[in-house]
């Protein structure tokens, strides 16, 4: 059972998915978690419930911030989506145009399109890198820059795992003129009243809910997704490039990963600041007078780009320009032209335009499997679309 109450609020119409949101507790599935909905700009269910900590001592608040790894991604896209809407970077000019350096390893034409749809084949350094070097912007970015594509850009996909934040962060800081973070904190959550950190400082901390490694679910058959297990056994392939070099203990609960800039895994939310950012998105671009993309942008982020067998991942992936599509194995509701990201362990966040539903998960706990999105996400999102069909 959960040690502490869900708190929070819900429309009577949503009574199914708070108690879908109770029964993950119940079943044993969460430590602490918060979700949200907005429905046509509305909030229609905001909750939390749990711990902040594995000893049970402090409970989950509205406020409690977590990291959510690759959530952080689609962040990062709107970012680079809110500069083409500027008429300040155009998807199909080549990188190096932006970040003359690049162009190095016969990556001169490389189009920004492809590091938006992991088609660039950058998804890792091959060159060994010293430990701690995920922290250091400019030696990310330096190693990137001079190195070769791991194969024919635009003729495959793969997911840029930890490189994405790098190459398209880098993109946005030359024409900005200000890091990442910065971008999203004054440009994209602050105007929203929401929170999303990408680097912050330790006066935060306290709110900070650290990550607790749960269960990995390996199917009997079919590929599993152990990452680190399948990082140990093939240590020379792409895969284990991608998220291991540098060395990469992968844990977001210290002071350095929490300060480091890496716009592909460390942002740090709160459901309801998550679902407000893409309720935006779900309502045409704007919320409350704040303007976060044009509907042009919004059908250009989510037109598909590529679908199929991903280089990197043992999976099928379907990608528009920085978010996930749903998929067969992972239909992810009822409208298959809705678009969002999760991030590894189970933090998820989605718009759907045509239903004008926005979606907000965050959670402690991680879970890790075969799948795109967690099980727990998926299960609190088809509790929703439940409620609106009235099934």
């Amino acid at each position: 059972m959960a040690d502490f109450e869900i708190a929070g609020r819900w429309d009577e119409r949503f009574d199914r998915v708070r108690t879908a949101f109770q029964r993950e507790f119940e079943d044993g599935n969460e430590l602490g978690a918060s979700l949200c909905l907005s429905l046509e700009g509305e909030t229609v269910v905001d909750l939390w419930g749990g711990s902040i900590d594995p000893d049970h001592t402090r409970p989950w608040q509205r406020d409690t911030l977590a990291n959510v790894f690759s959530t952080t991604k689609g962040i990062t896209a709107l970012a680079a989506h809110r500069l083409v809407d500027e008429g300040r970077l155009d998807l199909d000019t080549p990188v190096a145009h932006y970040w003359p350096e690049f162009a190095a390893a016969g990556k001169s034409q490389i189009p920004v399109r492809y590091l938006l749809s992991h088609q660039a084949g950058l998804a890792a350094v091959s060159r060994p890198l010293v430990p701690g070097s995920h922290l250091d912007w400019n030696a990310m970015c330096a190693a990137l820059a001079e190195q070769e594509p791991w194969w024919k850009p635009g003729s495959a996909h793969g997911y840029h795992a930890l490189t994405f934040g790098w190459l398209v962060g880098e993109l946005i800081r030359r024409i900005r003129g200000k890091s990442v973070g910065d971008v999203v904190r004054e440009e994209i959550a602050g105007p929203l009243g929401a929170e999303f950190e990408i680097g912050f400082g330790p006066e935060l901390d306290a709110r900070v809910a650290p990550l607790v490694q749960g269960p990995v679910h390996v199917p009997e058959s079919g590929p599993g997704f152990d990452l680190m297990g399948e990082i140990a056994r093939n240590p020379e392939s792409l895969l284990a490039k991608a998220f291991n070099n540098p060395p990469l203990a992968l844990n977001p609960n210290t002071r350095e990963w929490r300060a480091a800039e890496i716009p592909a895994a460390n942002g740090h939310t709160n459901a309801h600041s998550l679902a407000r950012i893409y309720s935006a998105l779900a309502n045409g671009g704007a919320l409350d007078g704040v303007r976060l993309l044009s509907q042009t942008g919004i059908e250009r982020a989510r037109e598909p780009q590529v679908d199929g067998d991903d280089r990197v991942l043992p999976l099928r992936t379907r990608l528009g320009l920085g978010f996930f599509l749903p998929t067969e194995a992972e239909p992810l509701g009822p409208n298959p032209r809705a678009f969002g990201h999760g991030g590894a362990g189970g933090s998820f966040g989605l718009a759907d335009p045509e239903n004008r539903l926005a979606f907000g998960y965050v959670m402690n706990r991680m879970h890790m499997g075969a799948w795109l999105v967690d099980p727990r996400p998926r299960r609190l999102l088809a509790a929703a679309y439940a409620c609106l069909s009235g099934a």
